[in-house]
Protein backbone atom coordinates (compact mmCIF):
# COMPACT_ATOMS: atom_id res chain seq x y z
CA UNK A 1 0.00 0.00 0.00
CA UNK A 2 1.60 3.40 -0.83
CA UNK A 3 2.52 5.39 1.86
CA UNK A 4 -0.09 8.72 2.39
CA UNK A 5 1.65 11.56 0.89
CA UNK A 6 3.77 9.60 -1.73
CA UNK A 7 2.92 10.62 -5.40
CA UNK A 8 0.75 8.00 -6.97
CA UNK A 9 2.25 5.18 -9.14
CA UNK A 10 0.89 5.20 -12.89
CA UNK A 11 2.04 2.49 -15.37
CA UNK A 12 1.59 3.76 -19.15
CA UNK A 13 1.32 0.85 -21.43
CA UNK A 14 2.43 2.52 -24.67
CA UNK A 15 3.69 5.46 -23.37
CA UNK A 16 6.37 6.07 -25.95
CA UNK A 17 4.28 6.03 -28.49
CA UNK A 18 2.50 9.42 -30.10
CA UNK A 19 -0.12 9.85 -27.32
CA UNK A 20 1.74 8.31 -24.83
CA UNK A 21 3.91 10.81 -24.45
CA UNK A 22 1.68 13.80 -23.80
CA UNK A 23 -0.48 11.43 -21.63
CA UNK A 24 3.17 11.29 -19.52
CA UNK A 25 3.48 14.61 -19.75
CA UNK A 26 -0.01 15.90 -18.15
CA UNK A 27 0.70 12.77 -15.58
CA UNK A 28 4.10 14.10 -14.57
CA UNK A 29 2.69 17.80 -14.27
CA UNK A 30 0.65 16.60 -11.73
CA UNK A 31 3.35 15.20 -9.79
CA UNK A 32 2.88 11.71 -10.52
CA UNK A 33 5.02 9.21 -10.95
CA UNK A 34 4.51 7.12 -13.77
CA UNK A 35 6.58 4.07 -15.39
CA UNK A 36 6.29 3.51 -18.94
CA UNK A 37 5.79 -0.17 -19.96
CA UNK A 38 7.50 -0.56 -23.49
CA UNK A 39 8.68 -3.69 -25.19
CA UNK A 40 11.69 -1.65 -26.66
CA UNK A 41 11.99 0.70 -23.02
CA UNK A 42 14.82 3.21 -24.54
CA UNK A 43 11.64 4.27 -26.83
CA UNK A 44 10.44 6.07 -23.59
CA UNK A 45 13.71 7.33 -22.41
CA UNK A 46 13.09 10.97 -23.89
CA UNK A 47 10.58 11.38 -21.32
CA UNK A 48 13.17 11.46 -18.59
CA UNK A 49 13.48 15.09 -18.48
CA UNK A 50 9.71 16.16 -18.13
CA UNK A 51 9.56 14.03 -14.47
CA UNK A 52 11.61 14.90 -10.75
CA UNK A 53 14.00 12.42 -9.79
CA UNK A 54 12.12 9.17 -8.95
CA UNK A 55 9.26 10.32 -10.91
CA UNK A 56 10.40 8.29 -14.10
CA UNK A 57 10.58 5.14 -15.07
CA UNK A 58 10.66 2.94 -17.85
CA UNK A 59 9.89 -1.04 -17.82
CA UNK A 60 10.28 -3.93 -20.49
CA UNK A 61 6.66 -5.44 -21.13
CA UNK A 62 4.55 -7.23 -23.88
CA UNK A 63 1.28 -7.90 -23.69
CA UNK A 64 1.77 -11.74 -24.66
CA UNK A 65 3.88 -12.35 -21.51
CA UNK A 66 2.82 -12.43 -18.50
CA UNK A 67 5.38 -11.96 -16.18
CA UNK A 68 6.12 -8.92 -17.57
CA UNK A 69 2.99 -7.56 -16.91
CA UNK A 70 2.84 -8.57 -13.60
CA UNK A 71 6.07 -6.93 -13.03
CA UNK A 72 5.38 -3.73 -14.80
CA UNK A 73 2.09 -3.04 -12.58
CA UNK A 74 3.52 -4.21 -9.29
CA UNK A 75 2.20 -1.43 -6.81
CA UNK A 76 0.54 0.86 -9.53
CA UNK A 77 -2.52 2.93 -8.47
CA UNK A 78 -4.12 3.05 -12.00
CA UNK A 79 -2.79 1.54 -15.22
CA UNK A 80 -3.21 2.80 -18.61
CA UNK A 81 -3.57 0.76 -21.56
CA UNK A 82 -2.49 2.66 -25.17
CA UNK A 83 -1.43 -0.32 -26.87
CA UNK A 84 -3.02 -0.88 -30.43
CA UNK A 85 -2.17 -1.95 -34.40
CA UNK A 86 -3.31 -1.49 -37.83
CA UNK A 87 -1.75 -4.60 -38.93
CA UNK A 88 -0.93 -8.09 -37.91
CA UNK A 89 -2.81 -9.93 -35.57
CA UNK A 90 -5.01 -7.82 -34.43
CA UNK A 91 -7.00 -9.64 -31.80
CA UNK A 92 -4.13 -11.12 -30.26
CA UNK A 93 -3.50 -7.33 -29.47
CA UNK A 94 -6.84 -5.66 -29.28
CA UNK A 95 -8.51 -8.42 -27.49
CA UNK A 96 -6.79 -10.66 -25.63
CA UNK A 97 -3.76 -8.40 -24.96
CA UNK A 98 -6.19 -5.83 -23.33
CA UNK A 99 -8.41 -8.08 -21.61
CA UNK A 100 -4.81 -9.43 -19.85
CA UNK A 101 -3.64 -6.34 -18.62
CA UNK A 102 -7.30 -5.71 -17.50
CA UNK A 103 -7.53 -8.65 -15.33
CA UNK A 104 -3.63 -8.36 -14.50
CA UNK A 105 -4.31 -4.75 -13.41
CA UNK A 106 -7.34 -5.71 -11.04
CA UNK A 107 -5.70 -8.62 -9.27
CA UNK A 108 -2.72 -6.16 -8.42
CA UNK A 109 -5.32 -4.26 -7.06
CA UNK A 110 -4.82 -1.19 -9.56
CA UNK A 111 -7.75 1.59 -8.18
CA UNK A 112 -7.95 2.95 -12.28
CA UNK A 113 -7.46 1.46 -15.39
CA UNK A 114 -8.45 3.82 -18.58
CA UNK A 115 -8.03 2.01 -21.75
CA UNK A 116 -8.04 3.65 -25.05
CA UNK A 117 -10.24 2.53 -28.23
CA UNK A 118 -11.41 4.23 -31.22
CA UNK A 119 -14.57 6.00 -31.76
CA UNK A 120 -16.84 4.03 -34.04
CA UNK A 121 -16.28 0.78 -32.72
CA UNK A 122 -18.49 -2.19 -33.81
CA UNK A 123 -18.39 -5.84 -32.71
CA UNK A 124 -20.21 -6.55 -36.07
CA UNK A 125 -18.33 -4.05 -38.47
CA UNK A 126 -16.23 -5.65 -41.47
CA UNK A 127 -13.35 -3.79 -40.45
CA UNK A 128 -10.96 -5.89 -38.47
CA UNK A 129 -9.90 -2.97 -36.71
CA UNK A 130 -13.02 -1.39 -35.44
CA UNK A 131 -14.46 -4.94 -34.41
CA UNK A 132 -11.56 -6.05 -32.40
CA UNK A 133 -11.45 -2.74 -30.49
CA UNK A 134 -15.42 -2.82 -29.92
CA UNK A 135 -14.35 -7.11 -28.53
CA UNK A 136 -11.19 -5.16 -26.97
CA UNK A 137 -13.91 -3.00 -24.90
CA UNK A 138 -15.81 -6.07 -23.98
CA UNK A 139 -12.95 -7.78 -22.85
CA UNK A 140 -11.83 -4.83 -20.56
CA UNK A 141 -14.99 -4.46 -18.83
CA UNK A 142 -15.41 -8.20 -18.23
CA UNK A 143 -11.88 -7.80 -16.21
CA UNK A 144 -12.13 -4.95 -14.83
CA UNK A 145 -15.97 -3.80 -14.07
CA UNK A 146 -14.99 -0.27 -13.09
CA UNK A 147 -12.53 0.34 -15.74
CA UNK A 148 -12.58 3.85 -17.82
CA UNK A 149 -12.84 3.56 -21.82
CA UNK A 150 -12.51 6.49 -24.21
CA UNK A 151 -12.50 6.61 -27.36
CA UNK A 152 -11.25 9.13 -29.76
CA UNK A 153 -11.52 10.77 -33.08
CA UNK A 154 -8.91 10.66 -35.05
CA UNK A 155 -5.97 12.26 -33.30
CA UNK A 156 -3.28 14.96 -34.55
CA UNK A 157 -0.63 16.44 -33.28
CA UNK A 158 3.16 17.56 -34.31
CA UNK A 159 4.54 14.28 -34.23
CA UNK A 160 1.25 12.41 -36.21
CA UNK A 161 1.25 10.66 -39.38
CA UNK A 162 -1.83 12.33 -40.26
CA UNK A 163 -1.65 15.70 -40.81
CA UNK A 164 1.96 15.68 -41.62
CA UNK A 165 1.34 12.94 -44.29
CA UNK A 166 -1.45 14.98 -46.02
CA UNK A 167 0.63 18.12 -45.94
CA UNK A 168 3.47 16.51 -47.59
CA UNK A 169 1.33 15.28 -50.23
CA UNK A 170 -0.61 18.54 -50.69
CA UNK A 171 3.05 19.60 -52.16
CA UNK A 172 1.55 17.77 -55.84
CA UNK A 173 -0.37 19.63 -57.72
CA UNK A 174 -3.35 17.73 -57.59
CA UNK A 175 -4.22 15.58 -54.87
CA UNK A 176 -7.17 12.82 -54.76
CA UNK A 177 -9.70 13.25 -52.48
CA UNK A 178 -10.89 9.38 -51.32
CA UNK A 179 -14.22 9.40 -49.53
CA UNK A 180 -14.53 12.74 -49.55
CA UNK A 181 -17.77 13.03 -48.04
CA UNK A 182 -16.54 11.06 -45.01
CA UNK A 183 -16.76 13.15 -42.05
CA UNK A 184 -14.50 13.65 -39.37
CA UNK A 185 -13.73 15.45 -35.59
CA UNK A 186 -10.14 15.64 -35.51
CA UNK A 187 -9.01 15.79 -31.39
CA UNK A 188 -5.78 17.54 -30.25
CA UNK A 189 -3.42 14.85 -28.86
CA UNK A 190 -2.50 16.99 -25.52
CA UNK A 191 -6.26 17.55 -25.17
CA UNK A 192 -6.62 13.64 -24.97
CA UNK A 193 -3.44 13.41 -22.98
CA UNK A 194 -4.99 15.54 -20.28
CA UNK A 195 -8.37 13.99 -20.44
CA UNK A 196 -6.59 10.19 -20.08
CA UNK A 197 -4.26 11.66 -17.39
CA UNK A 198 -7.79 12.78 -15.35
CA UNK A 199 -9.22 9.58 -15.79
CA UNK A 200 -6.54 7.91 -14.55
CA UNK A 201 -6.05 9.76 -11.39
CA UNK A 202 -9.46 10.01 -10.56
CA UNK A 203 -11.21 6.97 -10.43
CA UNK A 204 -14.48 8.13 -8.74
CA UNK A 205 -15.52 10.33 -11.06
CA UNK A 206 -14.53 7.98 -14.68
CA UNK A 207 -14.42 4.88 -13.41
CA UNK A 208 -17.43 2.81 -14.76
CA UNK A 209 -17.79 5.29 -17.94
CA UNK A 210 -17.19 5.07 -21.75
CA UNK A 211 -16.23 8.84 -23.50
CA UNK A 212 -16.16 9.88 -26.96
CA UNK A 213 -13.15 12.60 -27.55
CA UNK A 214 -13.36 15.08 -30.35
CA UNK A 215 -12.29 18.16 -31.51
CA UNK A 216 -14.86 21.36 -32.25
CA UNK A 217 -14.64 20.86 -35.92
CA UNK A 218 -16.39 18.81 -38.03
CA UNK A 219 -14.99 18.11 -41.33
CA UNK A 220 -15.45 16.15 -44.74
CA UNK A 221 -12.40 14.58 -45.94
CA UNK A 222 -12.43 17.27 -48.46
CA UNK A 223 -12.41 20.03 -46.25
CA UNK A 224 -9.72 18.53 -43.88
CA UNK A 225 -7.30 17.91 -46.96
CA UNK A 226 -8.19 21.58 -47.51
CA UNK A 227 -7.37 22.82 -44.67
CA UNK A 228 -4.61 20.86 -43.68
CA UNK A 229 -3.24 21.97 -47.21
CA UNK A 230 -4.22 25.48 -46.16
CA UNK A 231 -2.01 25.26 -42.73
CA UNK A 232 0.64 23.92 -44.57
CA UNK A 233 0.84 26.87 -47.28
CA UNK A 234 0.01 24.85 -50.09
CA UNK A 235 -3.21 24.82 -52.78
CA UNK A 236 -3.37 21.84 -54.60
CA UNK A 237 -6.33 20.76 -56.82
CA UNK A 238 -8.15 18.91 -54.64
CA UNK A 239 -9.94 15.87 -56.50
CA UNK A 240 -13.01 13.56 -55.64
CA UNK A 241 -12.53 9.94 -56.49
CA UNK A 242 -15.25 7.85 -57.22
CA UNK A 243 -16.03 4.94 -54.53
CA UNK A 244 -15.04 1.97 -56.97
CA UNK A 245 -11.72 3.17 -57.92
CA UNK A 246 -10.98 4.32 -53.95
CA UNK A 247 -11.69 0.43 -53.44
CA UNK A 248 -9.84 -0.83 -56.12
CA UNK A 249 -6.92 1.16 -55.36
CA UNK A 250 -7.47 0.17 -51.50
CA UNK A 251 -6.95 -3.51 -52.19
CA UNK A 252 -3.51 -2.93 -54.41
CA UNK A 253 -2.29 0.10 -52.11
CA UNK A 254 -0.19 1.98 -54.73
CA UNK A 255 -1.52 5.53 -54.73
CA UNK A 256 0.58 7.24 -52.39
CA UNK A 257 -2.39 8.93 -49.96
CA UNK A 258 -4.90 6.12 -50.30
CA UNK A 259 -5.67 3.50 -47.31
CA UNK A 260 -2.63 1.09 -47.33
CA UNK A 261 -4.93 -1.53 -46.41
CA UNK A 262 -8.61 -2.76 -47.15
CA UNK A 263 -9.80 -2.31 -43.45
CA UNK A 264 -8.81 1.49 -43.75
CA UNK A 265 -11.15 1.58 -46.44
CA UNK A 266 -13.86 -0.22 -45.13
CA UNK A 267 -13.64 1.74 -41.81
CA UNK A 268 -13.30 5.34 -43.94
CA UNK A 269 -16.64 4.52 -45.22
CA UNK A 270 -18.29 5.23 -41.77
CA UNK A 271 -18.16 9.04 -40.76
CA UNK A 272 -15.52 9.30 -37.67
CA UNK A 273 -17.36 11.54 -35.23
CA UNK A 274 -19.18 11.05 -31.71
CA UNK A 275 -22.32 9.17 -31.57
CA UNK A 276 -23.68 11.73 -29.18
CA UNK A 277 -24.96 9.08 -27.00
CA UNK A 278 -21.99 9.89 -24.58
CA UNK A 279 -20.08 12.14 -22.61
CA UNK A 280 -17.10 14.23 -23.98
CA UNK A 281 -14.78 16.58 -23.13
CA UNK A 282 -16.87 18.65 -21.11
CA UNK A 283 -16.17 16.07 -18.08
CA UNK A 284 -13.12 17.01 -17.69
CA UNK A 285 -13.15 20.77 -17.93
CA UNK A 286 -11.79 20.50 -21.13
CA UNK A 287 -11.94 23.00 -23.68
CA UNK A 288 -11.54 20.85 -27.00
CA UNK A 289 -8.28 22.70 -29.20
CA UNK A 290 -9.27 23.61 -32.37
CA UNK A 291 -7.17 22.44 -35.33
CA UNK A 292 -6.41 26.16 -37.40
CA UNK A 293 -5.11 27.33 -33.25
CA UNK A 294 -1.88 24.54 -33.14
CA UNK A 295 -1.30 23.17 -36.51
CA UNK A 296 0.66 25.96 -37.83
CA UNK A 297 3.39 25.35 -35.35
CA UNK A 298 4.45 22.13 -36.77
CA UNK A 299 3.21 22.11 -40.26
CA UNK A 300 5.04 25.79 -41.05
CA UNK A 301 7.97 23.58 -42.34
CA UNK A 302 6.23 22.37 -45.47
CA UNK A 303 5.49 26.30 -46.73
CA UNK A 304 8.13 27.67 -49.37
CA UNK A 305 11.05 28.42 -47.46
CA UNK A 306 10.44 26.26 -44.29
CA UNK A 307 9.36 27.67 -40.78
CA UNK A 308 11.94 30.14 -40.54
CA UNK A 309 11.05 31.96 -44.16
CA UNK A 310 10.55 35.61 -43.75
CA UNK A 311 6.24 35.63 -43.19
CA UNK A 312 6.36 31.94 -42.01
CA UNK A 313 7.01 32.84 -38.49
CA UNK A 314 3.98 35.00 -38.08
CA UNK A 315 1.70 32.37 -39.53
CA UNK A 316 3.00 30.58 -36.69
CA UNK A 317 2.52 32.84 -34.07
CA UNK A 318 -1.06 33.84 -35.31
Amino acid sequence: MRNPGTPPLITVFGGGGFIGRYVCEALLKTGARIRVAERHPRRAWFLQPLGSIGHFSAVAADLQRPETIAAAIEGADAVVNLVGVFNGNLDLVHVEGAGKLAAAAKAAGAKSFVHISAIGTDADSESGYSRTKALGEKAVRDAFPKATIIRPSVVFGPEDDFTNRFAGLSRFSIFPVFAPRTRFQPVFVRDLGQAIAAAALDPRAHGDKTYELAGPDVLTMRELIGKIAELAGQSPDLVDMPDFMGSMIASFGFLPGAPLTRDQWIMLQKDNVPSGKLSGFEAFGITPTPMAAVAPEWLSRFRKGGRFAPGNQASMAG
